[in-house]
């Protein structure tokens, strides 16, 4: 599924180099090839912003359905921007008002970063309830990564998350609870899935709620879960777009924060995520930083390169394969002929009955 550079954005190009089909738009225009269009909205903090982009564009443009994929970023008010980012938005990104006006096949909405305890007094939940709900009405499908999948819980169903006892960070094993479902078609039926969060919303919430637990951790803990129609919207409490070093990034950033003194303990390995060797590099960097700070000397560099040759991916493909299965419950329930609306004789409330009897072609 290529996917058009239809605006300027600079992670087409760079995508194009990590080989990735990139389509312009006048190749686009010569060829006849459905067209699937992609909203993305993100949120994560200007640190993330531009690899949370390319991870999601990357993921999408990885499936196999034979149509043109044109992506459509956007954000929203009431997110603190740097200078820089602003810019970048104001030159690359799309409004929420040009969003609605020309309409949109799926949604994709990022994490975030959040400051208070509940979800509401954040000042982007009003902006973001906006977006919920018109993506509810208008969208054949949202998919939802981390924040998102807690904030729009909150918004339909009215469950509170709950913070965790220490952070949920690393990569994590899990298990397929439901085999049979389009969406896990082809999968493994346990993998890995990469988590970074403070809070989560538990399985028994979810199910109480009425949701289908897809894929939960070998402790019972949801990761993916679908609302009762089994399509409309996907929940995801992990990050499935990581890349392999994303962790990696993270861990840096932490322990930039500790040396900046902006954490007051050294942060922890992600979990599950370095091997002994990795794991030994960053104890000795720990140890031979924290010494040269005590001496007044500047800090050693952090010794990314060496640890991420190290690390392994573990979650890639089958993150891959669950994108590719949605893009095609998409491009086999949205309207051929108009964007938004479903396909003539689709009930709303069971859209997968509909492709049980009319297999995408």
């Amino acid at each position: 599924m290529p996917l058009v550079a239809h605006i300027p954005l600079p992670n087409f190009s760079q995508l194009r180099e990590r080989g990735v089909t990139i389509l312009t738009l006048e190749q686009a225009r010569r060829q006849d090839i459905r067209k699937l269009h992609v909203g993305i909205l993100n949120m994560m903090p200007d640190a993330a912003f531009h690899i949370t982009e390319q991870q999601f564009i990357r993921l999408v443009g990885s499936s196999d359905q034979v149509a043109q994929i044109y992506v459509h970023p956007f954000t929203i008010q009431g997110l603190v921007r740097s200078l820089e980012t602003q810019h970048y938005i104001d030159k690359y990104y799309s409004n929420f008002e040009q969003i609605q006006s020309d309409g949109l096949d799926a949604l994709i909405i990022t994490g975030a970063n959040v400051v208070n305890p509940r979800l509401q007094e954040e000042s982007f939940w009003k902006p973001l309830a906006e977006v919920m709900n018109w993506a509810i009405e208008n969208v054949a499908s949202i998919l939802c990564s981390c924040l998102a999948t807690h904030a729009l819980v909150k918004q339909i169903y009215n469950i509170d998350r709950k913070r965790l006892p220490r952070k949920r960070w690393g990569v994590y094993r899990h298990r397929v609870t439901d085999p049979d479902h389009p969406l896990l078609r082809d999968t493994n039926t346990h993998f890995d899935v990469p988590h970074s969060r403070h809070n989560e919303v538990a399985s028994d919430q979810l199910k109480a709620a009425g949701l289908h637990i897809l894929v939960e951790s070998v402790e019972g803990e949801a990761h993916m879960a679908v609302s009762h129609d089994q399509f409309r919207i996907v929940y995801f409490q992990g990050h499935p777009e990581y890349y392999r070093n994303s962790l990696l990034k993270e861990y840096k950033r932490e322990v930039t924060r500790f040396f900046n003194a902006e954490r007051q303990r050294y942060p922890s390995h992600p979990q599950n995520y370095f091997v002994e060797k990795a794991a030994a590099i960053a104890d000795n960097y720990r140890k031979r930083a924290i010494e040269t700070q005590q001496r007044g000397k500047p800090l050693p560099p952090f010794p990314e390169n060496q640890i991420e040759k190290l690390l392994e991916n573990t979650w890639g493909e089958t993150s891959k394969t669950i994108i590719n299965n949605w893009l095609g419950l998409i491009y086999g329930l949205t309207n051929l002929e108009r964007r938004v609306l479903f396909r003539p004789g689709v009930n709303p409330d069971d859209p997968l009955g509909f492709l049980k009897h009319n297999p995408v072609e």
